[in-house]
């Protein structure tokens, strides 16, 4: 500029040189040019429209295109020398401070220290944009130029954050939350509505109870008597407005939010939900979260109540609405993942726990941490020796209940309960409990009996493997991406809790058979056994497993009353004799179909002689009712009722007929022992040719009809 004033025309050279001074002292601070302030020079800085007539002479001089790069280069060397050396400077003095409201002051006099440097290039900026939309400047265009400045502010400023500094912003915006909620709690009546109509829940009264004996106020932390929350409420209204103003907003505490509602979505739910199942927390949290959205607003939307929020701030807010919703999906589904085991355990009454991770399950990518956690849980507390076959089983029936919820495709169940499946195919004695449990026999497995009694279950005769086209085809859903591609889905989707038990060992031939083998034992051993509840049993497993496996079953129940009507006939006709040909004691047999029954063991027994003359005067009188007909009897099985007199006392016993056979045979040298009343022994039979061919049982044993020979 100077060389132009020497060597051209001094006319327009100085007037450039006056406008280039005018708008350099008039955009940016003198101290920033290395010149004294206009304070300590006295003099007067210049007016809108004299920096406006100066940027038109720049204009006709074609530097125009150049003022906006000149400005941001003099905000940035100003910032690097000065500014963020006395912001820095300042916090560095009581960053220590360990009182909260010390901090917060501390604060609001570093920013506000900074916003008062930054402020004459804030004026500066509005007048450049204005400039530039009336096209007296050339460049970014005023959308362009604020970001270049704020970005210039965020890089200098906050290029490198100490770490106690972001600790205190963390630490304050962490009390600014529990303030801001603590006053919505209270509500205007002084009432908390997070806790009404809630205190049967455990939870809610701990929490009032707590509230109300605590000295310290909720909100601040102080004590009641010196509360600041007001006062903590305006002081961080004054730090968002100039953090607005400086566009640092986020730049300073989107960190410190976002720690801050993690730490408190964390603590909440493990204060409120771990070990509640019996409730759900879905409802109530989605309102907690609309409240930490209006702590949000308070954040980062710095609009007055009577202006509308600006569009980029509603942005701000929904993206953070979607954040803390998707945070506490998550974390909420971590929490129900890893309590999955006692969730199952304790199903039913835990259906709103399983219905709420369902509702977290569609809106998070959290299947396979399920998956691996649930398989991880039953190899723990589940599958091991020290836990009964009956429990294992009590709990898969519960995991098929529960998981059919949280998954309808069942694939969850498919492949995370596999290990449960694997290791009942290894005990024993899986297959008698689980008969046991559909002919209510067992306590722990009560269940299997309700769902035999379903009226329209699933049949096991056509082994499920047609897909199910029953459906409209708008209902149709598809499988998730980890279910076996090589399973029918309709297969998977219909199978019941018997069906799934059953195909543990892939046939029900197995079942059969237990079943065969238990209902024989019931028929021989408990003689106070119901006829209509195994009669309704053998319907109900006519209805799973089909006709023709059944049949057996049923021929063994009518052997019983055969049994029944003939010991009657038999009875009735000893009666109309006269009394010295009567009987000495009753014989009652269990007249069974051998080709029906499960084989017996092939055990002999000796009896004493009347017992075996009594046995041979029943099968002839067997014989004479059913022609062609003779018994084969099992002298093991039975049960005799007898009287035992001893020396100061007589007991009356009903004993197995080996323990009959000793006591008679001692009647002689140390007891007198005479039976004298029925004897309902139960046994199987050794038949002939024909497939009903009778048995008789007597006091000692069991006999097995065939054809006479």
């Amino acid at each position: 500029m100077a060389a132009a004033v020497r060597d051209g025309d001094p006319g327009p050279a100085q007037e450039l040189l006056v406008a280039w001074n005018t708008v350099s002292t008039g955009l940016v601070p003198p101290a920033a040019l290395g010149l004294a302030s206009s304070r300590t020079s006295g003099a007067v800085p210049p007016k809108e429209e004299e920096l406006r007539a100066a940027v038109e002479v720049l204009r006709g001089h074609g530097l125009h295109s150049v003022l906006e790069e000149w400005f941001v280069e003099v905000l940035q060397n100003d910032l690097q020398a000065n500014i963020s050396l006395e912001f820095w400077n300042t916090i560095s003095q009581r960053e220590n401070y360990a009182d909260e409201p010390q901090c917060l002051l501390l604060l609001l006099d570093a920013f506000g220290l900074l916003e008062s440097r930054l402020d004459p290039y804030l004026h500066s900026l509005e007048l450049l944009e204005k400039w530039t939309r009336l096209g007296l400047l050339m460049g970014a265009g005023a959308q362009g130029l604020r970001e270049k400045v704020h970005t210039t502010l965020r890089g200098v400023l906050f290029f490198s954050t100490p770490r106690t500094f972001q600790e205190m912003i963390q630490r304050l915006y962490g009390r600014f939350l529990r303030v801001y909620m603590q006053s919505k709690r209270k509500g205007e009546g002084g009432t908390d509505p997070e806790l009404e109509g809630e205190l049967d829940s455990r939870y809610a009264r701990r929490r009032y109870y707590r509230l109300l004996q605590s000295p310290l106020c909720a909100g601040c932390g102080s004590d009641k008597q010196q509360c600041w929350c007001r006062q903590a409420l305006e002081q961080f209204h004054q730090l968002s407005q100039v953090l607005h103003r400086l566009s640092l907003l986020e730049r300073v505490s989107a960190e410190a939010v976002t720690t801050t509602l993690h730490q408190v979505t964390r603590e909440r739910m493990e204060d409120r939900c771990r070990g509640e199942y019996e409730r759900s927390f879905l409802r109530e949290f989605h309102k907690w979260i609309e409240r930490v959205v209006g702590w949000l607003g308070k954040v980062f939307l710095q609009d007055g109540p009577a202006r509308p929020a600006s569009p980029e701030a509603g942005n701000t807010l929904r993206r953070w609405r979607c954040h803390v919703q998707r945070f506490f999906y998550r974390i909420y589904a971590s929490l129900r993942i890893e309590e999955l085991f006692s969730i199952i355990r304790d199903f039913p009454d835990s259906r709103p726990a399983i219905e709420d991770l369902k509702y977290c399950l569609e809106r998070t990518d959290q299947r396979q941490q399920l998956l691996l956690s649930l398989k991880a849980a039953l190899e723990t507390r589940l599958l091991h020796p020290g836990v009964n076959t009956c429990d294992i089983i009590t709990l898969y029936i519960s995991a098929i209940k529960a998981l059919r919820v949280l998954d309808p495709s069942m694939v969850i169940l498919e492949v995370a309960c596999e290990p449960i499946r694997r290791y009942l195919r290894t005990r024993e004695d899986t297959v008698r409990q689980i008969v046991a449990g559909l002919t209510g026999d067992s306590d722990g497995t009560g269940d299997l009996a309700v769902e035999l009694s379903k009226t329209d279950p699933a049949s096991l005769e056509t082994g499920q493997d047609s897909e199910d086209d029953s459906g409209e085809p708008e209902d149709w859903v598809p499988d998730p991406v980890d279910a076996d591609p090589g399973k029918s889905s309709s297969k998977r989707r219909s199978s019941d809790i018997i069906s799934l038990l059953v195909s543990i060992y892939g046939s029900k031939d197995l079942f059969i058979n237990e079943y065969r083998s238990l209902l024989a034992d019931r028929l021989l051993h408990q003689f106070s056994f119901s006829p209509e509840r195994e009669i309704r049993n053998v319907e109900l497993l006519k209805l799973r497993f089909g006709e023709a496996p059944m049949h057996f079953c049923e021929v063994m129940l009518k052997d019983m009353a055969d049994s029944r009507r003939i010991n009657a006939n038999i009875r009735e006709e000893d009666e109309k004799r006269p009394a010295e040909e009567q009987p000495p004691f009753g014989v009652y047999a269990v007249i069974l179909s051998s080709e029906f029954w499960p084989p017996f063991k092939d055990e002999k027994l000796e009896v004493p002689e009347d017992i075996r003359e009594a046995l041979e005067v029943y099968c002839k009188k067997y014989e004479k009712l059913k022609a062609m007909r003779t018994l084969s009897w099992k002298h093991t099985l039975g049960l005799v009722t007898m009287d035992v007199e001893l020396a100061d006392r007589t007991l009356s016993v009903a004993v197995t007929p080996v323990q009959a056979v000793v006591l008679l045979y001692f009647q002689d040298q140390v007891l007198a022992a005479t039976p004298h009343s029925q004897l309902d022994p139960g046994g199987a039979e050794q038949g002939g040719e024909d497939a009903r061919g009778p048995a008789a049982a007597a006091h000692v044993g069991v006999a097995a009809a065939g054809r006479a020979a």
